[in-house]
């Protein structure tokens, strides 16, 4: 199934796999008012779809998102209007709403993540990025600091040290070496950024989503808790997990020695 949801923003699903793309390659897929509302509402129909078990998040043209469309926020600043409400009301949402659905989201990188560009990269699960791709914080070039949950994602990812570098010099980091400081999973050719993002979502797809949500809950839990706390949530979560079908259906398929087909209940 194909369907646009906005003019800036395409949703399509198909094979239970929800593909989000942003849809402004004339200006490289910069964050306006409106591609921020299509966004959001986006990721939040994925989220709830129960067909979708995977969602890929990407850009059209050469750039992944370049970030907050900087003609628009100098209008809003001209205007005295600022930042216009939009942290709470357009980028907090969203991030909260990639990283606390119960299914895995792959980002497909195809060119540079600038900003809160960057900001919606680190908040997805796993991500596939082109070789040339780049990315850089870019806040401070412009007199802000982080936003859209970098501040949490970057230090978790990378430590606090080269953290704070990334943020204070906001100077541009290549694709391998975003793979070696683990910010990315995969470094593909440029052509075979969306085919590997798609294809590994279709893996996910196939798999026990209530299991991947709880993967997700724990590793969020564990990040700002203690390890007694975290034992108690795994504990929660595969409580609830040793109920589902899929569960049940893995474990016999094993002791049969066959390959489980997950439901995603």
């Amino acid at each position: 199934m194909s369907e646009a949801t906005t003019e800036p923003v395409r949703y399509e699903v198909e094979s239970g796999v929800a593909t989000i793309t942003l849809d402004r390659p004339e200006s490289m897929n910069a964050l306006t008012a409106a591609t921020k509302e299509a966004l959001r509402a986006a990721v939040e129909r994925a989220a709830a779809d129960t067909a979708v078990r995977a969602v890929v998040l990407t850009g059209s043209g050469r750039a992944f998102c370049a970030g907050q469309d900087l003609r628009e926020h100098a209008d809003n600043l001209a205007a005295g209007r600022g930042l216009d409400g939009t942290l709470r009301r357009h980028y907090n949402p969203t991030v909260e709403a990639i990283t606390g659905m119960r299914k895995p989201v792959v980002a497909a990188v195809n060119g540079m993540a600038v900003g809160a560009g960057m900001s919606l990269v680190l908040a997805c699960d796993l991500v596939v990025a082109a070789e040339k791709a780049s990315f850089a914080t870019a806040f401070s070039k412009i007199g802000l600091g982080p936003d859209s949950g970098l501040s949490w994602t970057l230090q978790r990812l990378v430590g606090r040290a080269k953290a704070a570098e990334l943020l204070l010099l906001g100077e541009p980091l290549r694709a391998p070496d975003a793979l070696a400081l683990g910010l990315v999973n995969r470094v593909v050719p440029a052509e075979e950024v969306l085919p590997a993002a798609t294809e590994l979502a279709r893996t996910l797809a196939a798999g026990p989503t209530v299991a991947f949500g709880a993967i997700k809950e724990a590793l969020a839990h564990a990040a700002a808790h203690d390890l007694p706390s975290a034992l108690e949530r795994e504990a929660d979560l595969q409580d609830a997990l040793a109920e589902t079908a899929d569960h049940r259906n893995a474990t016999e398929a094993f002791l049969k020695k066959e390959t489980p087909a997950f439901e995603g209940r």
